[in-house]
């Protein structure tokens, strides 16, 4: 009964079939007002309750609603990032307008033919690995209810540094299940996969492989979005309680009272101008792309680089990493990366293969995560020692630097933007929701 009072929004009822004392005297110690009402069918009475605390703990600054009242949304990219946060306010009841300069979804960094999802963990159950796996866990949930394409379920990632004996008591002193990672020899892994593998595996049965272009497709139709494509936006402004999107002439091309910016490296321009100082990189990838008549694996494979095969097209293989540099054009020298990596995963040749393959940037920031929330407000010099004590631009809000791992982290991601923005629950708890906030940077100046 705690627990509910700690949910509860202002007035929220509750209903029970229990008069009980016990349950009356628990729904008032955690601040509900409560009456015995007369019961219906069999039952003589029954217990009905609204919220309504004496002391209302006050929210930091930092963390209240950024559009509480917002019945529409602007969202600027329909990549991942976008289209996730599109689906997740319309689970607010929140309509959206997606707006992106290219002529069609998924075009720019969320483009890869395939892509990879799978959580992560090490020793110290650190940040990175609890966030990496309540985001996976929130990516297995909601790709059960999305049609895609195609789908490839379970993930192999090698483990280069530990036996088998070392990686499962590693599981259980962590306390994992099975249905979240295993711990696979390299017989069993090579048996799981069909390549030649030598080293044990972490097996994740809730990673995978899908094609990002149809899982946008997908978080786009069940939101019910209105998508406005080859709109190029050149600046933003706020005028009264909206936010305007313009073109290069100054002409509006839409509006709504909350903003999303979700464009990845291409909106960097418009993220620097409205909060200059946020350390951001953008990677280039480039992929390379293996005929199908040469082996491919049963599941995705990660570890040295990452190997796809998509069943009749061919295997997908990479990535290269190179921080800001800009050539959209393919490079030998990456392909053949691609696929020496791809040689010692395999224990194959692959050197006569015919080749295509993709580029496409990637957004990070130093820490390896990404920026969800809202912007901190100009020029502010109150207390910095948290991010949650800085206040926040009204009706403004940030989801972007998914870096490599936009599958996996746009679920949660934007399920995060969407009860900051309406003042829900937030499904991560604190010291996730520190670790993600735009403002750690101006913490991390301050101190």
């Amino acid at each position: 009964l705690k627990a509910l009072g700690r949910r509860a929004a202002p007035d929220a009822t509750a209903a029970s079939w229990s008069v009980a004392p016990v349950v009356r005297e628990g729904l008032a110690a955690a601040g509900f007002s409560v009456e015995r009402q007369r019961g219906f069918s069999n039952k003589g009475g029954m217990c009905v309750a609204r919220f309504a605390p004496r002391h209302q703990a006050q929210r930091p600054a930092g963390r209240e609603p950024l559009a509480p009242d917002a019945r529409q949304a602007l969202i600027l990219g329909a990549g991942l990032a976008g289209a996730a946060c599109a689906w997740a306010l319309a689970q607010q009841g929140i309509s959206c307008t997606v707006l992106d300069a290219r002529p069609g979804p998924a075009q720019a960094s969320s483009g890869n033919p395939a892509g990879l999802f799978h959580g992560t963990l090490n020793p110290d159950d650190g940040t990175h690995a609890r966030f990496n796996r309540a985001a996976a866990l929130a990516t297995e949930r909601l790709l059960r209810t999305l049609p895609l394409p195609w789908r490839q379920a379970g993930l192999l990632r090698l483990e280069l540094g530990r036996d088998l004996a070392q990686m499962q008591q590693l599981i259980d002193r962590l306390g994992l299940p099975a249905d979240y990672v295993q711990a696979l020899s390299a017989e069993a892994a090579a048996a799981a996969s069909g390549l030649a593998l030598q080293q044990p595996a972490w097996f994740y049965p809730g990673g995978g492989a899908l094609p990002p272009a149809g899982y946008v497709a997908a978080l786009l139709a069940a939101s019910g979005a209105e998508c406005l494509f080859n709109a190029r936006v050149a600046r933003l402004q706020r005028v009264g309680t909206q936010w305007q999107a313009l073109d290069a002439e100054g002409r509006p091309l839409a509006e709504a009272p909350l903003l999303v910016l979700a464009g990845g490296h291409e909106a960097l321009g418009l993220l620097q101008d409205l909060s200059p100082g946020l350390p951001l990189t953008r990677q280039r990838g480039q992929l390379s792309h293996l005929s199908p008549a040469g082996p491919q694996p049963r599941l995705p494979v990660a570890g040295l680089g990452y190997a796809i095969g998509d069943g009749e097209q061919g295997l997908w293989c990479g990535a290269t990493s190179q921080e800001e540099d800009m050539v959209a054009a393919l490079r030998a020298e990456d392909h053949a990366q691609n696929i020496a990596q791809w040689q010692r995963l395999s224990q194959t040749d692959a050197s006569a293969a015919p080749l295509a393959g993709r580029v496409g940037w990637r957004l990070s920031t130093p820490d390896r995560l990404p920026l969800v929330g809202g912007l901190p407000v100009h020029g502010f010099e109150g207390r910095r020692d948290q991010p949650r004590f800085i206040p926040r631009q009204p009706g403004l809000a940030l989801c972007t630097a998914l870096g490599s791992r936009g599958i996996s982290w746009a679920a949660l991601c934007a399920q995060v933007l969407a009860a900051q923005v309406s003042g829900a629950p937030c499904p991560l708890e604190a010291s996730l929701l520190d670790a993600i906030d735009p403002a750690r940077f101006m913490v991390r100046e301050a101190r």
